[in-house]
């Protein structure tokens, strides 16, 4: 048998965190405290009445069989009131939703679904790596456009990367709040997107996973609140961040009734759906109280206010995001030349405090790092202090001092 890589494993790139996460755990396993601000994995329970109706579910035995890929009834319909509570858009429950285990997989399963090797695709860069990659896996060509400096030419770096593209162009993703760069939009950003898709015949694969993680008292609007838009687009969301619930993997995707169908014939031969106590827990999330997703977003401004203001402090500004659990970092001038990875490998080192490399979430995003706002504002502020003190000693040293690449 052939030593040779599979020819999907093959396509996807080294994955730039694992040497972070080895350097992370060598550390801990030598007694290092470790303030890791790397995954954005929420840190505090799932709301109570969650987790109750989650247990009432499970005592039942009927809910221990197979559920359905496309998701119970009652939970596809709670989706459809969310929507038009939320974006007043009017989603049919039969056709136009879809439960996922998580986005992520949705997205990876839709790509699947809808990808035919060699069609191309359009990403923004930086971005989560799943948008990418999803379709990297499927056979696609990626095509990237820039979104590092800001979005002020992401119209006409569509118009001439859709110009530019053989074949034409099947897919654009588009996700905000941005997971890495906690950017945002309105929805009039949107218009001349939609406008260029329904020229074009390009499908609008959209990701709001963090949609209610918003600061500025503006809640970031749906790219199906513009009519248009509805027979191309794909939206997907997760509980994950809005509802403490990452591990309990559950998601989901409304809109286009060609691109769900699709989806849904997809799963139907991959998976029987996420358990069904899980989904009955989604549903109570969905239908009950949002006072805990008030709490929630008023925790992660907390934490983003405590990290801002700490770096300042060490004498690193950087700029507040409006929304999302992560802050956006450029790297210090003096480090600057060392890339994001080896300055993220100078931090855990030097200072004891984990970050993502911006270089994981596409080529534009080396000059920066991504933090979490992970750990409670106590760690936060001990992180900074660290930082700090690694910033100073560096400064007195007249320069960065490089990672020891074996540690």
């Amino acid at each position: 048998m052939s030593d040779a890589e599979f020819h999907r494993i093959k396509r996807l790139p080294p994955y730039v965190f694992a040497e972070v996460n080895a350097m992370k755990a060598r550390a801990r396993a030598a007694g290092e405290d470790i303030i890791d601000l790397g995954m954005g994995n929420p840190d505090q329970p799932t709301p109570p009445h969650i987790v109750a109706k989650l247990v009432e579910a499970v005592q039942n035995p009927k809910t221990h069989r197979y559920s359905q890929s496309r998701g119970i009834p009652g939970l596809r319909k709670a989706i459809s009131a969310y929507y038009k509570r939320r974006f007043d858009v009017d989603i049919d429950p039969e056709t136009e939703a879809i439960v996922t285990i998580g986005s992520k997989e949705g997205l990876a399963n839709l790509a699947q679904a809808i990808t035919s090797p060699g069609d191309v695709i359009l990403v923004p860069n930086p971005s989560y790596p799943i948008h990418p990659f999803g379709f990297m896996l499927a056979g696609a060509a990626l095509r990237h456009i820039p979104v590092g400096d800001g979005l002020d030419n992401f119209v006409p770096n569509l118009e001439r990367a859709i110009k530019h593209s053989v074949p034409k162009p099947t897919a654009l993703i588009v996700s905000f709040p941005a997971n890495p760069t906690g950017q945002t939009v309105t929805l009039d950003f949107y218009r001349p997107i939609v406008e260029l898709c329904l020229k074009h015949g390009i499908y609008i694969l959209s990701d709001i996973a963090y949609a209610e993680i918003y600061f500025d008292g503006n809640p970031p609007p749906s790219v199906l609140q513009i009519p248009e838009a509805r027979p191309i687009t794909v939206e997907f969301n997760s509980l994950s961040k809005t509802y403490n619930m990452p591990g309990w993997r559950v998601g989901f995707g409304v809109g286009s009734k060609k691109l769900i169908g699709a989806l849904a014939k997809f799963k139907s031969y991959v998976d029987y759906g996420a358990f069904t106590p899980i989904q009955v827990a989604a549903t109570a999330a969905l239908n009950g109280p949002q006072d805990c997703v008030v709490e929630i977003r008023e925790m992660y401004r907390q934490r983003r206010d405590v990290l801002i203001e700490g770096l300042a402090q060490a004498g690193w500004k950087v700029p507040s995001p409006n929304a999302s659990m992560f802050v956006w970092a450029e790297i210090p001038e003096p480090f600057r030349e060392l890339g994001s990875l080896e300055f993220a490998k100078l931090l855990l080192q030097e200072a004891e405090v984990a970050v993502s490399p911006g270089i994981g979430f596409g080529e534009y995003g080396d000059g920066h790092v991504r933090f979490g706002l992970v750990e409670n504002t106590q760690r936060i502020r001990q992180a900074c202090r660290n930082i700090r003190l690694f910033l100073e000693r560096a400064r007195r040293q007249n320069g960065p001092v490089v990672a020891d690449r074996t540690s």
